[in-house]
């Protein structure tokens, strides 16, 4: 599938959902006590990209992740991996959640979590062997942190802690990864070691649709792009979506984040 064809900019509706479409989102509703989350929302996002969602506090960007994951029940429409709902296709699926919705006190090492991540293939009854635990190490080796792989999660800085649920996703080799704020609260070292992982799943043709609020490094990071609040305001490749109008419209005037992006415009 061309990854732009399809791609309505100005509104972010697309009227096909092919087949072969890491990820298509039709008439997707989330409410929660009859409130409207998110709202109608129609994409499809082209296979083999970096894809950021980016949108204000509130936009519904993680309810988006949770109700493709199937996590929360939607109101109404669909989400489909590769034209079939997640639950059937789960296995073509990583996914990293933000690091403060996890239980981090779990007495688990780092390498048992990553180990979790074989678990899908192995089946719930069969045990963690040593093939698995190599793939383990092999992926904290990926994310830099080996040297870490027999102390407990709860040991961790929170920059490490994000490179085990990255270690994890990467276990699990899918083809379709969600991350939602992966670089939130983490120092500069693992937040380019995230990017150049990142870049590496995308040169291996994966899929990774990204939560994100840095609008500064938007540009770097993504090439193609989703502005949120509530509905989607544009989607498409970034150097035709990230501009000052549809960050205005997504950001509804909140000055300081809208200089910062200017800044970022400029810096392309």
């Amino acid at each position: 599938m061309p990854s732009t064809s399809s791609v309505d900019i100005a509104t972010g509706v697309h009227h096909e959902h092919p087949p072969d479409c890491p990820l298509a989102i039709h008439d997707l509703t989330v409410a929660y006590q009859r409130k409207p989350v998110i709202w109608d929302i129609e994409l499809n996002i082209p296979e083999g990209k970096l894809v950021g969602v980016v949108g204000p506090n509130g936009a519904g960007k993680s309810t988006l992740i949770k109700a493709c994951l199937d996590l929360i029940p939607s109101t109404s429409g669909w989400a489909h991996i590769y034209g079939e709902p997640y639950k059937k296709q789960r296995h073509l699926v990583g996914y990293v959640p933000q690091r403060e919705s996890v239980d981090w006190d779990f007495p688990v090492s780092a390498l048992d979590v990553v180990a979790m991540g074989t678990y899908r293939k192995l089946g719930w009854l069969r045990r963690v062997g040593k093939k698995e635990k190599v793939q383990a190490l092999e992926a904290l080796e990926k994310v830099g942190i080996a040297h870490l792989a027999k102390r407990q999660i709860s040991q961790l800085s929170g920059g490490q802690q994000q490179r085990v649920f990255l270690a994890r996703a990467l276990v699990q080799d899918a083809k379709l990864y969600f991350m939602d704020e992966p670089f939130a609260a983490v120092d500069a070292a693992t937040e380019q070691a995230i990017v150049t992982l990142l870049k590496e799943l995308r040169e291996q043709g994966k899929t990774c649709i990204v939560v994100h609020h840095d609008l500064a490094t938007v540009s770097q990071y993504f090439d193609w792009l989703i502005l949120l609040n509530m509905r989607v305001v544009a989607a498409g490749p970034t150097d035709e979506v990230f501009t000052q109008e549809n960050l205005k419209k997504t950001y509804g005037g909140k000055l300081d984040l809208l200089d910062n992006a200017a800044v970022a415009l400029r810096q392309r």
